[in-house]
């Protein structure tokens, strides 16, 4: 029996039928995942702690988030809160934790969520406010930027200073043309882990002179007044802490001319105690 012959116009029509479904099958199989990202916290024991979380859609252009996805704070193993994502990708967390110390803690989707299993992970930092503060640039903590290998002694005397004295802030610039906040936040928390610094609260500020300055007012005007010395390399974050009468120590030594006048200046991370 001879073949029906279907139209040319049928066949497209059927041709883009068949290509619709395959796609939304795909679709429907294989959501899109999203990237989870978060940071450090900073509190005081028995003290709300505000954890923000954003769940963006992968291989869409930046900041577009999902939204109405639930997400879930997890301590030591258990969910202690949760919340859902606004239109925006955001998901606020409050936990309030009874002791100081550094809270590993995790953010993922939750199990109703179709791309459940997306996750991220950062630290809760627990200080008293009376506790006394430092504050260190990463850059000193690196022989240089291109290798990023540790200076010699600088983990060791670090630990050394933070055991039972100081709480560690570590202070990262991000340059905005080259890598994005969250990018520069995990790099800086895989190196120190990895190269085995003290743990302690990351803060990644903008490029330019006046970043880490403004970042010690808003810190004072928030009841952390305790922060008193900064250990930096570059001029520009000795000078915001001389500029507000606190202590400034500057390793390795600088050039010539490159120190402010009252700044104190180490050859290598084995001599900061002594200027502390």
């Amino acid at each position: 029996m001879k073949a029906k012959r279907i139209p040319p116009c049928k066949v497209g029509v059927i041709t883009l039928l068949l290509f619709l479904t395959a796609t939304a099958s795909l679709l429907g199989a294989e959501p899109v995942p999203g990237i989870l990202t978060v940071h450090d916290s900073l509190t005081s024991p028995n003290q709300p702690a505000t954890i923000e979380a954003t769940f963006t859609q992968k291989g869409l252009p930046t900041g577009t988030g999902l939204g109405g996805e639930p997400i879930e704070l997890v301590i030591a193993g258990n969910v202690v809160a949760t919340a859902t994502t606004g239109g925006d990708g955001r998901a606020v967390l409050s936990y309030t934790p009874k002791a100081k110390g550094a809270l590993p803690f995790t953010v993922r989707v939750g199990t109703t969520s179709s791309l459940a299993g997306v996750e991220a992970g950062a630290n809760l930092i627990v200080w008293e406010r009376r506790g006394p503060m430092m504050a260190v640039e990463m850059t000193a903590l690196m022989e240089d930027a291109v290798s990023r290998r540790p200076m010699p002694d600088a983990a060791e005397e670090l630990a050394k200073l933070t055991q039972f004295y100081y709480n560690v802030l570590y202070v990262v610039t991000q340059d905005k043309t080259v890598a994005t906040y969250d990018q520069v936040n995990e790099q800086a928390r895989q190196w120190l882990k990895e190269q085995k610094f003290p743990v302690g609260h990351i803060l990644v500020l903008p490029a330019g002179p006046e970043g880490f300055g403004a970042k010690l007012d808003e810190l004072h005007a928030a009841g952390w007044k305790t922060l008193k010395v900064g250990v930096g390399r570059t001029k520009a974050f000795a000078e915001a802490f001389l500029q507000r009468r606190l202590s400034a120590v500057m390793v390795p030594e600088p050039a010539k001319g490159e120190a402010p006048r009252k700044a104190k200046v180490v050859k290598e991370w084995k001599d900061v105690r002594k200027k502390m």
